[in-house]
């Protein structure tokens, strides 16, 4: 339902425009505005008037008129007019657009519907046109014409070519098409050899404008085509001048002619101009020249009577021509050095010179020749060189103080220059200092010395890591009081060069000075490469390699050294360009560091490469503290062990001999009876601070030797004697000897285990005996076993 009833607004829009269309629009409403091309930016007015009972369906109710400009609403004012008409006046005061149409529209339905519409252009006058020109085309006579289009007027413009003769009056010579600039007026349209005038017209809807006019005779602006050069030659020989020939161009021949000749050589960046030739004559004469020199040449022609309007020719073809040659004039700039020869008294000299100018060369130079003598007339010297180059080395004999250098072509040779080797001692000049003058340039500066100069050699090397010498890198001041120079031979940005400046005084030669200098520099093209010298646990010696010369870029005006351990702590430390090695201070012991050098310029750094290091836990001089101690120690042991290994008293008293009872000899001194002698001891049961060891002594058999065994022992053994006892402290009791008639048999140090008899040793013995023991009161003698064997023969134990 609803789609059903969604076009019906659209179905009444269209039937009351289709009504409107059938009751006619121009009939219904009409548009009228003040102007329909108005200058850009003026005020445009405009009403719109409704006949309400010409548009059918608007015949009852109220009329809305609105304005639309394309599509952009603007309101007007709205008045009821003669007749039963609907007026609208619209005002705008401003009209900034080129082109636009002006609706007028009425509201039917809620829908506003376009019933009037008036189209609107704006924009300026037409421009003037400028530069205008005029050329005669002698092929067919018609006159060429060309102009400027001034600013662009936003409405159609017509443009005419307009030509008037002395007595005509004025008509369109030419119309250009397609929006050019340009147009061609006809022959039958034209007055030759008579004076007219000519101009451009450009016209619009708000104006008209005409160019500058013309006043000239076409034939003044002809335009003629290039004469030809037919021959080139020198006259007479050995003269600087050449004569031409030419034929001037097909038609031209009933002209007067006016023309120019133009050459120049190879190296000449500027043409030469030769005027006022007169082109009937075909030919001419010309001085001047070079000798020797290749000169291109070119020429043109023009009416003679024509005005400043006229236009020349276009350049003839060129055409190529060798002067002939002439023997080389002037003196060479020759410079030298010498040193004496170690063999024969000789001098070596090394003679450089410049190659003559092309003014002075004549030609081609085909060689140079240095002779001791000059040249007289019907006899040749003797020549020492004759080389193409512009060096030479030869040997002289000692006190040679001249030579003489001269050059030659095909047409002959030079007057000699005389080379006089002088000593290099005289004054030296001061304030050398060389400033950039460019990529390719340098300006160098000195002061003038006090005695008068007749002239400056300047030397320039450049420094390279490979030593070399450049033979044409020299230049002369002939000018002695000149104190500045530009050198630009063989120079190259960011290179060093070394320059020596020698004042030539009148017998003598000045000390030369020296200096350095770039042209231009930038950052090192690499940093030098560090290396550890040596390392402690606080420093750390680096040394790099000088940068080669070539790598420098400029002058190196200091090394920076960086570090950083593993936590990040950067330092840094600027160091003389003169240094190559730098210490390391206030490092922390056993730590990783990363160091990098970075090399410097005027005008920039490099860093190199990263070096990691680790310093060390000791430094060397405690290393070798150290290690001398260690070394007197072991030595001090070894003397001690020497020592105690040769002295037996020493040894006695760290290390006593104890005497073995297996060896004693103390069985001979036991008597046949002993006498039976109660010892007190220690209850059993009484607490003591020791364990009680026993000795027993048994007699030896009757008819016995000390120290002899018998075969087998007798079965009746003696009753026991008082075991003597001694405390040593906890623990068990330890038996440590028994003593017998024929000596010890035995002894033990170890604890073990308590003999059978121990339980029984109170009131053991021959009498059974009652009573306590006693103890020792008096100490032994040498042995603590003596201490019990208080049997004969006692007092030579004692001794």
């Amino acid at each position: 339902m609803a789609r059903r009833y969604a076009g019906t607004p659209f179905l009444l829009q269209l039937s009351l425009l289709l009504l409107l269309h059938l009751g006619g629009t121009l009939g219904c409403a009409s548009v009228a505005v003040g102007s329909r091309i108005v200058p850009l930016g003026s005020a445009v007015t405009a009403s719109c008037t409704i006949q309400r009972e010409l548009c059918r369906g608007l015949e009852q109710g109220k009329v809305r008129i609105s304005w639309m400009l394309d599509n952009k609403l603007v309101a007007g004012s709205q008045r009821q007019g003669p007749g039963g008409t609907e007026v609208s006046n619209l005002t705008l005061p401003r009209f900034n657009r080129t082109q636009a149409r002006l609706w007028c529209c009425v509201e039917w339905n809620g829908t506003k519907q376009r019933v009037g519409m008036a189209e609107i252009r704006a924009g300026y006058p037409p421009a003037k046109p400028l530069n205008l020109s005029c050329v005669l085309n002698l092929g067919d006579y018609g006159l060429t014409c060309q102009w400027e289009q001034g600013t662009d007027s936003h409405l159609p413009t017509s443009v005419a070519l307009k030509c008037a003769g002395s007595r005509a009056q004025a008509v369109t010579g030419c119309t250009p098409q397609g929006g050019h600039s340009h147009c061609t007026v006809p022959r039958r349209l034209l007055q030759l050899y008579r004076q007219m005038e000519i101009w451009v017209s450009a016209t619009n809807a708000l104006g008209t404008a005409e160019s500058e006019h013309l006043f000239m005779d076409p034939m003044d602006v002809a335009k003629l085509d290039p004469p030809t050069l037919q021959s080139i030659q020198s006259i007479p020989f050995q003269t600087d001048c050449i004569a031409l020939a030419w034929d001037v161009a097909r038609g031209t021949e009933h002209m007067e002619l006016q023309c120019e000749l133009r050459y120049r050589a190879p190296e000449d960046s500027a043409w030469a101009l030769v005027t006022g030739i007169i082109g009937q004559a075909g030919a001419a004469q010309r001085c001047g020249f070079l000798f020797g020199t290749q000169y291109h040449f070119q020429m043109r022609c023009r009416r003679s009577s024509a005005s400043a309007l006229a236009y020349w020719s276009e350049w003839s073809p060129g055409r190529n021509y060798t002067t002939h040659e002439k023997a080389p004039t002037g003196k060479l700039d020759a410079w030298w050095g010498a040193q004496p020869s170690g063999a024969g008294g000789r001098l070596e000299v090394q003679l450089r010179w410049k190659a003559p100018r092309q003014r002075e060369a004549n030609g081609r130079v085909l060689g140079y020749r240095v002779t001791l003598s000059p040249r007289r007339r019907g006899r040749d010297p003797p020549t020492i060189c004759n080389t193409t180059y512009t060096q030479c080395d030869f040997s002289v004999p000692a006190g040679t103080s001249k030579v003489y250098l001269s050059a030659y072509n095909a047409a002959g040779e030079s007057a000699p220059t005389e080379v006089v080797l002088l000593e290099r001692k005289g004054q030296p000049v001061a304030g050398l200092r060389a400033v950039p003058g460019g990529e390719h340039s340098l300006w160098v500066h000195w002061e003038a010395p006090l005695a008068p100069v007749v002239a400056y050699v300047l030397e320039w090397q450049r420094v390279t890591a490979e030593p070399g010498h450049c033979n044409s890198c020299w230049q002369m001041e002939r000018d002695g009081a000149a104190t500045a120079a530009l050198i630009q031979d063989g120079i190259e940005p960011f290179q060093r060069y070394i320059i020596s400046l020698y004042p030539l005084y009148k017998g003598t030669v000045g000390v030369p000075v020296h200096t350095a200098a770039y042209t231009q520099q930038k950052a090192p093209s690499h940093a030098p490469k560090l290396h550890l010298r040596r390392i402690s646990k606080s420093e750390a010696e680096l040394c790099w390699e000088p940068l080669p010369v070539e790598m420098q870029n400029g002058f190196i005006t200091s090394y920076t050294i960086f570090w950083a351990n593993s936590s990040a702590d950067v330092a840094s430390a600027t160091v003389n360009p003169s240094l190559s090695s730098f210490v390391i201070q206030g490092l922390k012991p056993s730590t990783l560091y990363k160091v990098h050098i970075m090399a410097s310029t005027a005008t920039g750094g490099t860093n190199g490469t990263s070096l990691t290091l680790v310093t060390t836990v000791l430094d060397d001089t405690e290393i070798q503290f150290l290690f001398l101690t260690l070394g007197l120690v072991f030595v001090l042991l070894m003397v001690l062990l020497i020592c105690f290994q040769k002295n037996e008293r020493m040894k006695e008293q760290l290390w006593p001999s104890v005497p073995d009872p297996a060896n004693s000899s103390l069985g001979k001194w036991v008597p046949a009876a002993v006498p039976q002698e109660p010892f007190q001891v220690l209850a059993s049961r009484e607490p003591g601070p020791a364990a009680i060891s026993t000795v027993t002594v048994l007699e030896g058999a009757p008819g016995k030797q000390p120290g002899k065994e018998p075969p087998a022992l007798s079965t009746a053994l003696p009753a026991l004697p008082w075991p003597y006892v001694r405390q040593e402290g906890p623990g068990e009791p330890v038996q440590y000897a028994r003593v017998g008639g024929a000596g010890y048999r035995g002894q033990r140090l170890l604890p073990e285990p308590a003999p059978q008899f121990y339980e029984n040793l109170r009131g053991r013995g021959d009498g059974g005996g009652a009573g306590d023991w006693g103890l020792l009161e008096e100490p032994p003698a040498t042995f603590p076993l003596l201490q019990g064997l208080r049997i004969g023969g006692a007092e030579e134990l004692h001794e």
